[in-house]
């Protein structure tokens, strides 16, 4: 028999997330005051204080001694507003793209140097790709991934290489993987000059796929949006000639929907 979620509750992590609902209410509040309002002790008031503000949840003010929401509260609110209006958005055009291409469809952001899949389409076809929403996979060997990378800015990127490039993290998941850095990189160079990426049978033997970055107002590269399906439908020549047109087209749509200016 299955155990309720609530048996695995790790009681320090509610009573953080408790601790941060209290500023609901109050802009500062001290260590006594959060003991009381916690009925925890002021020892572990404070170490909970001390673990959050070292991620960024909490600050003391210097003034008061006093502690508030950290900046890193506004950034996770950010995130999710962002994602829940990206994928609004994104809903039709992906069923669009279905329509046009008979393939499946994602919307995938990166997230660690890994493609999350946020949402996605699939055709009603007997042989097509399954669903990935929410699953994560290495960016160096997937359309979405290459893509996010190759329009990343040079930060990014450079993090990237010394992260995962210089620690021997590009694992071949096929005979078609990139995993020698230079080819990596040159790779990353092209996609990032002609706004889209291709991976045939890099991710996945039989698998092909095509992907384009999706722009928020400030001109980041916030998303991407890629067609994928088996290779004997989506050769090189179709994902060319047919799907990264498309795919192109819809991503250009959707930035503009997020406020990304027109050329």
């Amino acid at each position: 028999m299955k155990r309720p979620k609530g048996e695995y509750a790790i009681q320090t992590v509610t009573n953080a997330l408790s601790l941060l609902e209290t500023f609901a209410t109050e802009e500062e509040l001290g260590v006594t005051e959060l003991s009381n309002r916690l009925a925890l002790h002021k020892n572990n008031v404070f170490r909970l204080l001390a673990t959050l503000e070292q991620a960024g949840y909490v600050e003391q003010c210097s003034r008061t001694d006093r502690y508030r929401l950290g900046a890193r509260c506004l950034e996770l609110g950010q995130f999710f507003a962002r994602n829940q209006s990206l994928v609004r958005l994104a809903r039709p055009l992906l069923e669009e793209l279905v329509e046009e291409t008979g393939e499946a469809c994602h919307l995938g952001v990166l997230r660690e140097f890994e493609v999350v899949h946020l949402d996605g389409v699939v055709s009603d076809r007997l042989v097509q790709t399954s669903l990935r929403v929410g699953r994560r996979l290495p960016a160096h060997c997937t359309a979405l991934g290459k893509v996010l990378l190759g329009c990343a800015p040079k930060g990014v990127q450079e993090t990237y290489d010394r992260q995962v490039v210089a620690s021997g993290r590009l694992d071949a998941r096929t005979p078609a993987t990139i995993t020698d850095p230079a080819k990596l990189l040159e790779e990353l160079r092209g996609v990032g000059s002609r706004g889209f990426a291709l991976d045939v049978g890099e991710c996945e033997s039989g698998l092909s796929c095509a992907a384009a970055p999706v722009f928020d107002a400030s001109g980041r590269a916030l998303a991407g949006v890629s067609v994928s399906g088996p290779s004997f439908r989506l050769d090189a020549e179709r994902l060319l000639e047919r799907v990264a047109p498309l795919v192109i087209d819809a991503c250009d749509r959707l930035s503009q929907g997020l406020g990304h200016p027109t050329a």
